[in-house]
């Protein structure tokens, strides 16, 4: 399974041409449902051609753009292993799929850009990381309510405690070379792995988490999501001494996180910061309130959406489960509201939602009646 992480966002805001298509359906997991599934889909291709030919295109050019979706109707392997959901993206020159654990309603959206707010739920007030830490491994996830991804082959970080001496090893050896002294004594050898104290093993666990934690800092250095320690009890207050990272979590995941699966350490870690992530919300629902009436606040998508794309919203609330059809000129700076959707327009929340995250705001895809004022839109300003 592949997490829709932000990366994932830049890349279909930033590389796709016009026309965009995206399609959401709910998948089924059983192999006996696989047809209910190819039916739904043969459908909505269906209703995606007629759509882009309001749009514009010729048949025979719809039919060329949606080529890719409609060989995953005979794709056998690709209907074995379902999740929940299904999310397409096709646009001239690209194709993204991805297979989700959440229940997605079927739509079909055609724009000149993506529609991507069903999928703000694995990123705005939901993102966390977990790091399990054991002598013999190193395990890094980007996750979400909704599920962990593998994050491998980062550079600079050791894959054990052997792996980080042996580093450390080389480079005293190419110091000694060089006639450079290492804490004063030339030619130092590395801490042995047996027969040693217990305040060397602690040095030497020290030293392994120092460079994990120099290792993720360049991934994490533009982030705010927390970050969950895994391990058995003694390693993480060790970890926390070595940790520069600023939102690390207090509480972590103990016990050995060795052949534990990432669905049991998303669950742990879930537990973990869900009551985190609803105590940022409420902290940001109270502070829109005291701001009201400031012009530090909007409820009105004709404000917020060009606030977004320029990066001054702050903090946003966003209804799931609903739309509001518009287009927006960024040249001109305007916003046009439509009362249904039409050829071409796109969803004025999710263009705010999308632009919000992109500019390092903070975005709450919450249920309409968690916004605040009941409406479709909340925001908290920067300016």
């Amino acid at each position: 399974m592949k997490i829709f992480t932000r990366d994932e966002l830049r890349t279909l805001t930033a590389a796709a041409q016009a026309p965009c298509v995206s399609i959401y359906m709910p998948t089924h997991r059983l192999p006996t449902e696989n047809q209910q599934d190819r039916t739904r889909l043969k459908n909505l291709i269906r209703q995606a051609q007629e759509s882009l030919q309001a749009y514009g295109l010729r048949p025979a050019e719809a039919e060329s753009l949606l080529e890719p979706v409609t060989k995953l109707l005979e794709a056998i392997p690709f209907w074995k292993d379902k999740r929940d959901g299904l999310a397409l993206f096709i646009s001239p020159g690209m194709f993204r799929r991805y297979q989700l654990p959440t229940a997605f309603e079927p739509l079909v959206v055609v724009a000149h850009r993506f529609h991507l707010k069903p999928l703000l739920g694995f990123l705005g007030g939901n993102e966390f990381f977990v790091l399990a830490l054991s002598q013999n491994a190193v395990r890094f996830f980007e996750g979400s309510r909704f599920g962990l991804s593998a994050i491998d082959d980062l550079e600079g970080v050791p894959k054990s405690l052997a792996d980080a001496l042996q580093y450390d090893e080389l480079i005293k050896q190419q110091q000694f070379r060089t006639g450079i002294g290492v804490g004063g004594a030339r030619g130092e050898r590395a801490a042995m792995f047996h027969g040693q104290s217990a305040d060397d093993a602690k040095d030497n666990i020290l030293r392994y988490f120092r460079q994990i934690d120099q290792g993720l800092q360049d991934f994490l250095r533009e982030e705010q999501a927390p970050l969950v320690l895994a391990g058995v009890e003694y390693l993480l207050p060790i970890y926390k001494e070595a940790n520069t990272y600023q939102h690390l979590l207090g509480e972590g995941i103990t016990g050995n996180p060795e052949g534990v699966s990432p669905d049991d350490l998303q669950r742990q870690a879930w537990a973990l910061v869900e009551p985190h992530f609803r105590q940022e919300q409420e902290k940001a629902a109270a502070r829109f309130r005291q701001l009201a009436g400031t012009g530090k606040t909007s409820q009105d998508p004709r404000e917020i959406v060009p606030a977004a794309y320029h990066g001054r919203v702050e903090c946003l609330f966003v209804a799931v489960g609903r739309q509001q059809w518009g287009d927006y000129d960024p040249g001109a700076n305007e916003v046009v509201v439509h009362p249904e959707a039409q050829p071409g327009s796109f969803d004025l929340l999710d263009l705010a939602a999308t632009q919000t995250l992109l500019h390092g705001g903070a975005v709450f895809a919450v249920d309409p009646a968690e916004v605040p004022g009941e409406a479709l839109l909340a925001a908290i300003l920067r300016y």
